[in-house]
């Protein structure tokens, strides 16, 4: 019966800290740099300045 009890137990704190890790990693990213989603993808690569430009021309272009 203690096993038992002590199986519950150690899964519930494991999906605690499964559930408070992505928490902290989602709200409180260490770097400026990381993704603010927490995926681990190239967010901080995007040049947004050179892709306002990018649109800024594609409009200035006549329409055919």
């Amino acid at each position: 019966m203690q096993a038992q009890y002590f199986l519950i137990f150690a899964l519930f704190a494991a999906a605690l800290f499964f559930i408070g890790r992505r928490f902290w990693r989602a709200f409180f990213a260490k770097s400026e740099s990381a993704c603010p989603k927490g995926c681990g993808g190239g967010c901080s690569t995007i040049d947004v300045d050179r892709l306002q430009r990018t649109i800024e021309a594609q409009a200035a272009r006549p329409q055919a």
